[in-house]
């Protein structure tokens, strides 16, 4: 079997599925599990649809992201069946007939309008679980997301099928694909606007096909953690470059970061140099049993031992790490669970039957508690970044002395700095799976 073609690896993963299907419902009292794929958002007091986006358990089931109106039922000891919507249109594209190495794996009947789908459907909706959001409803079949249902099927997403692996290593090539197109754009002193046109251009994707909004940030804009404006003009003179960006395979993302200095420099590509040394023994630290919120902890240890290095910080790491300062330098989490949605469903969950996992005090923003297992993909994403607004909370506090101001003054234009891998838990060694592909790129 190849273990790269998710074809091959499909019969299998189904199967994985329907196993967890079928403890979900024992657990749950139920006897159908029905997955609406959802529907059309229309704007208000328009007849234009926002982009349509998959229920994401359904693109679990099913390499289909483009499919509204349509369902899945799971019974037990059944084959699933798919009533597929694929109605009568002349305004719009239309989804093509079923086929591909899915089909023969279930029962599948087409329907022209929506509301064709209530004869295909269960005859009692209170003996379904029905998994969705609440627009997805149809006459009885309301989404009711049982919560014992929901909390079993979220806690073993955890777990990536070899299906899903591969389907997160295609991604992980056209995103790299993308990212070179960016670096390239940047270096050739190309504006944000025009270096998210080159990386889309590369991968093949555009704004409804990207697994998130990219961020490209140019110089100080690098401090905005989520900034998407996408300036049309290159600011003069241009000293960074922040590229968070993925792609989407069949639904499942990669999620990939870097950070780049303009030529000349110098001390803020060493900056760079030394977060990506951290970065990746962090993701060499990704171990079965290993707990992620100690691996959070521990990245602020280490990049606050970087800022402590060049000289902008004035205390130890640990004084650091406990008055709050470090915060203010990486005011987010090391990364999170990732796989059909960016980010993944239940990363704080105690256990298969609920329950939460809180953060570490005083680190709000750390999106994964769990104890690391074989299976799981996680992102591995330290920053480290000069925001005025944290600053000045720092100073507030009465820690301003933990703090060299001018050389505060002297990284300020740059912004901040991301490094982001995606980084597969195995019995072993850390599969990191990003790293091979950006050498092979290169």
């Amino acid at each position: 079997m190849n273990q790269h073609d998710p074809g091959a690896l499909y019969s299998n993963h189904l199967a994985e599925l329907t196993r967890r299907a079928d403890a979900a419902l024992a657990r749950g009292g139920f006897e159908h599990l029905v997955i609406p794929s959802g529907t059309l958002h229309y704007q208000a007091f328009d007849d234009r649809d926002y982009p349509y986006a998959v229920n994401p358990l359904f693109k679990t089931w099913l390499p289909l992201t483009r499919l509204p109106n349509s369902w899945i039922i799971h019974t037990p000891g059944k084959r699933p069946t798919l009533v597929y919507h694929q109605p009568f249109d002349y305004w719009h594209a239309v989804p093509a007939a079923p086929s591909g190495w899915w089909v023969e794996h279930f029962d599948i009947h087409i329907i022209r309008k929506p509301e064709e789908a209530l004869a295909l459907l269960p005859k009692d909706a209170a003996r379904c679980a029905i998994i969705g959001e609440p627009h997805s409803a149809l006459g009885a079949f309301v989404p009711n997301n049982p919560p014992a249902v929901i909390n079993y099927l979220d806690w073993y997403r955890a777990y990536k099928t070899p299906y899903e692996i591969a389907l997160m290593r295609q991604a992980q090539e056209m995103a790299v694909r993308g990212h070179r197109a960016a670096e390239a754009a940047f270096r050739s002193g190309a504006s944000e606007f025009a270096i998210h046109m080159a990386y889309c251009g590369a991968v093949g994707q555009d704004a409804n096909d990207l697994p998130y909004g990219n961020i490209v940030a140019l110089n100080e804009h690098a401090a905005v953690l989520h900034y998407t404006d996408l300036g049309r003009t290159a600011p003069q003179p241009l000293r960074s470059f922040l590229i968070d960006a993925g792609a989407s395979a069949l639904g499942y993302a990669s999620d990939l970061t870097r950070t780049y200095a303009a030529a000349g420099n110098d001390e803020f590509q060493a900056l760079i140099d030394a977060v990506d040394a951290a970065q990746q023994r962090m993701c060499a630290a990704v171990r079965s049993g290993f707990d992620y919120k100690q691996l959070h902890v521990d990245a602020h240890l280490s990049l606050m031992g970087i800022l402590k290095d060049f000289g902008v910080i004035t205390v130890s790491p640990e004084a650091a790490l406990a008055t709050g300062v470090s915060a203010a330098f990486f005011p987010h989490g090391i990364g999170h669970l990732l796989g059909a949605q960016v980010h993944d469903v239940a990363g704080f969950a105690a256990s298969d039957a609920g329950g939460r996992v809180e953060p570490p005090a005083g680190h709000p923003y750390l999106r994964l508690t769990r104890t690391l297992q074989p299976g799981m993909v996680v992102t591995i994403e330290p920053g480290l970044y000069f925001i005025d607004m944290l600053l000045d909370e720092v100073k507030q506090a009465g820690n301003a002395a933990s703090i060299n101001w001018d050389r505060v003054d002297f990284f300020r234009p740059y912004g901040g700095i991301r490094i982001e891998d995606n980084v597969l838990c195995t019995e072993g060694e850390a599969d990191n799976l990003t790293r091979p592909v950006f050498a092979a790129a290169e």
